[in-house]
C-alpha cells in the first residue's frame, strides 16, 4: 500500500515538475530578456548573464525534483569540468542536458532546429545564444567562436536520446568540431537506473522506483595527436570510432 502511495505521489510531482518546467520556459524569458537588454552591457555580457540565470534556475530545479523526490543522482567529479571546453556526453534521459547546464555556469548547447521554434525553450535559446543545429558549417564556425568566448560546448554526439541497453552509435559532428575547432575534449558518462524519459517513453510514463542519476565527470581527452591522422575528416572519423568505443566500454564497466 505505501509503495503504491508512494508511486502516485511521485506522479503528481512529475506532472508539477514539468508544469514549472513549462511555465519557466516562457517566464523566463519574459523576465530576464527586459532586464538583460536594460541594463548597459555589450552581446557577449548578455549571453555571459544569461548562462548563470539559466545555470540557477537549472540548478534550482534539478534539486527540487530531488526534494520532490521525483529522482536522486550522485555526481562524480564535478571539479573536472571547470575550463572545460568541449564537454561530450550519453544521453539517455529527456533531462541529461538539464543536470548538465546545472553543473556549468558558462554553458552553450548545439540544439536541435525545432527546439528554437518551441514556445517553451526558443526563448531561453535565444536569450543565451545557443548554436543552433541547423548546418553542419555553420555549427563549427559558432562553436569556434564560443571557445574564443570562454564558454564550455555542451553535446550529444549521438544526436539523439539512446535507447536503452542498445550499444551506442555516434554521429561524426561532435568530432568535427573538436578536430576543426582543436577542442579539448571532457566526457561525461550519464546512467539512469531504472530508465525514464527515455525517446520511446511519454514524459507522464514514470518507472516503479525511483529513477537514480549517476553522473561521472572523466578525465580531459587532448585531440591533438589525433590532428597528425591526415585531413580533418579523416581525423574525426578516427576519432568518431574511437569515442564510440570509449564510450561503450565505460558503461558497460560502470554495469
Amino acid at each position: 500500500m505505501f509503495d503504491i502511495i508512494k508511486y502516485y505521489w511521485r506522479w503528481l510531482a512529475t506532472v508539477f515538475s514539468f508544469i514549472i518546467f513549462g511555465v519557466g520556459g516562457v517566464l523566463l524569458p519574459i523576465i530576464a530578456l527586459p532586464i538583460l537588454y536594460c541594463v548597459p552591457a555589450t552581446a557577449l555580457i548578455r549571453e555571459e548573464r544569461a548562462h548563470a540565470v539559466i545555470h540557477h534556475t537549472f540548478r534550482f530545479y534539478i534539486a527540487m525534483m530531488r526534494r520532490l523526490g521525483v529522482l536522486s543522482y550522485d555526481i562524480e567529479g564535478e571539479s573536472k569540468l571547470k575550463n572545460a571546453q568541449l564537454i561530450l556526453a550519453n544521453h539517455p534521459s529527456l533531462i541529461d542536458v538539464v543536470f548538465l547546464i546545472a553543473l556549468v555556469p558558462n554553458a552553450n548547447c548545439v540544439v536541435k532546429g525545432r527546439l528554437a521554434k518551441n514556445v517553451f525553450t526558443r526563448g531561453s535559446i535565444r536569450t543565451a545564444g545557443y548554436i543552433i543545429n541547423d548546418n553542419n558549417e555553420h555549427v563549427i564556425e559558432m562553436a569556434a567562436e564560443a571557445f574564443l568566448k570562454g564558454h564550455a560546448l555542451i553535446v550529444f554526439p549521438e544526436g539523439t536520446r539512446s535507447t536503452p541497453e542498445e550499444k551506442l552509435t555516434l554521429k561524426r559532428g561532435a568530432a568535427n568540431i573538436a578536430i576543426r575547432a582543436k577542442a579539448e575534449i571532457t566526457t561525461v558518462l550519464i546512467e539512469c537506473k531504472p530508465a525514464t524519459l527515455t525517446k520511446s517513453d511519454p514524459w507522464y510514463k514514470i518507472p516503479k522506483t525511483k529513477a537514480h542519476f549517476k553522473i561521472q565527470v572523466k578525465d580531459k581527452i587532448d585531440v591533438r595527436s589525433y590532428l597528425a591522422e591526415g585531413p580533418p575528416s579523416v581525423a574525426a572519423r578516427k576519432l568518431t570510432a574511437d569515442l564510440t568505443d570509449y564510450f561503450n566500454t565505460e558503461l558497460i564497466l560502470n554495469d
